[in-house]
């Protein structure tokens, strides 16, 4: 069964190129890519070959996540073999492998408690998913949480498990906590009620101080190695986006989100399924329903939302999805045949079609790096900050630039983004930062919807489109349905 899931993640893997959030690569790839090839290039006057954002500057990521695949970058880079395709794809397939060992701990968590057809039932549903299939095999932070998260409950003690291991799933739990922080939300319920049920509860209280300060601990030397200094970092992720709900300046959406939009979305088509599971599920998954329940109650209560966030609350729906056609019996093949189908035509699209010109466009720029040029070549991105991946989907030392968008931590409120300023007035805004042509990029990386804006500019100084990337079917304001690719001409430099 392994080696059949860890074929169809791979499969999965490279059926997915698109892009979903920036954090997929700039709260992973990019810090990994800086922590191997960080070094001076005094002939581009580039200090730092990478970048790392406002989050890292402020505490409130830690370096455990990124180290995977630093560790992954440095075993190619002594072999030889860093080539930017390997940067990009390596460390997309050891999330695939770790998808599949999470596929399988699942099937053997409800073979365990229920039987094999059950548990065939859970691992096909987990399987036919449209969201998991376009998420588990991303660098996503949440993605491993929702890894850790069904490891954890593989080993967590429920009555039939004969899996249960306190100090397995309690380090799985605070390993989850120290990648994402928020993790904590999700098994506030389910370590309650496990120590409610405990009979030895002075037991379970010795093993969690250890495991959790051997956890911590390694977490805070990490860091202390990378930021150079001592940093908590979870408890200022939890401080800014729980206690400052600092989130909200990358938008904010109503209390019901979650109940109305967020979990049906990623559920989709099995989400009657996953009603009618509910309904028959025996009342010791009681607390898996509460796990999720309570996590899209207190994700509802901070303002800023994403389908992400409560991606780990799937693996659980899943179950009771495979409970519900376990029990259809006469119409199982038919409830499996329409649920394969539902999901197959989103996830190849989301994967495949939806949002993948912010990837495909960093071929043109990695052609660069084969010029001989080089050394004179820039490129500014005229878009949404983050909207690309940066230095670990290029690989050499190119000057490079895009739109900043920090939030303020001061609390001034008149306080507007260099990616706002630029919006507000592009054509004035590029005027006046390029008072000079001495100034100029070589190329100019931005949106379909910016073009007629700043005609005016491109003509005057010389820039030429070369290449036209599609990116979606449905542009949304700042965000256009092609990426255009300008060069300065030749003779204008």
């Amino acid at each position: 069964l392994l080696a059949l899931t860890v074929a169809l993640r791979t499969l999965n893997c490279f059926l997915v190129q698109t892009s979903f959030v920036p954090d997929e690569y700039w709260q992973s790839l990019e810090v990994a890519h800086r922590m191997v090839f960080n070094y001076s290039c005094s002939i581009l006057n580039i200090t730092n070959y990478g970048y790392l954002t406002w989050e890292w500057a402020n505490g409130l990521r830690g370096y455990s996540y990124p180290l995977m695949f630093a560790s992954i970058y440095k075993a190619l880079q002594l072999l030889a073999k860093d080539d930017v395709q390997l940067l990009i794809w390596v460390p997309r397939l050891a999330q695939a492998v770790l998808a599949a060992f999470a596929d399988v701990k699942l099937y053997s968590l409800v073979q365990h408690l229920e039987n094999a057809e059950t548990a065939k039932c859970v691992y096909f549903c987990q399987l036919c998913s449209w969201f998991t299939w376009y998420s588990c095999t991303r660098t996503l932070t949440n993605t491993m949480e929702t890894h850790l998260t069904i490891f954890a409950l593989s080993y967590y003690p429920m009555k039939g498990s004969k899996m249960g291991s306190s100090c397995k799933y309690l380090a799985l739990v605070a390993l989850a906590i120290v990648i994402r922080p928020t993790a904590v939300i999700l098994w506030i319920p389910l370590v309650f009620s496990h120590f409610l049920q405990e009979q030895k509860k002075a037991d379970l209280i010795l093993n969690c101080i250890p495991v959790g300060l051997v956890t911590a601990g390694t977490s805070l030397i990490i860091d202390r190695v990378f930021f150079g200094e001592w940093v908590l970092v979870q408890l200022n992720f939890l401080k800014f986006n729980v206690l400052q709900n600092l989130g909200t300046f990358y938008g904010s959406h109503p209390w019901h989100w979650y109940f109305t939009q967020g979990l049906p979305v990623i559920l989709g088509t099995h989400l009657p399924f996953f009603i009618h599971g509910c309904v028959l599920a025996p009342k010791r998954y009681r607390i898996f329903l509460m796990a999720v329940v309570w996590t899209v109650l207190v994700y509802s209560m901070l303002s800023h939302k994403e389908f992400r966030f409560i991606y780990p609350v799937l693996p659980f729906c899943m179950v009771f999805c495979g409970y519900s056609l376990k029990h259809l019996k006469a119409w199982r093949k038919s409830a499996a045949s329409f649920l394969l189908l539902s999901n197959l035509l989103p996830a190849l699209y989301t994967g495949l079609i939806h949002q993948r010109g912010s990837l495909d466009v960093m071929s043109h720029i990695q052609q660069l790096c084969n010029d001989s040029y080089q050394s004179q070549a820039s490129v500014f991105f005229m878009m949404p900050c983050h909207s690309t991946p940066f230095y670990s989907h290029v690989h050499c030392p190119l000057k490079m630039r895009f739109l900043q968008c920090p939030p303020d931590l001061t609390g001034n409120k008149s306080y507007i983004d260099e990616a706002d300023i630029f919006y507000s007035n592009p054509l004035g805004w590029l005027n006046k930062e390029f008072y000079n042509d001495t100034l100029l990029p070589s190329h100019l990386i931005f949106f379909s919807v910016l073009e007629q804006e700043i005609s005016s500019f491109l003509d005057l100084r010389g820039y030429e489109k070369t290449a036209t990337v599609f990116h979606t079917h449905v542009p949304e304001g700042r965000v256009g349905s092609y990426i255009y690719v300008y060069r300065r001409k030749p003779e204008m430099n």
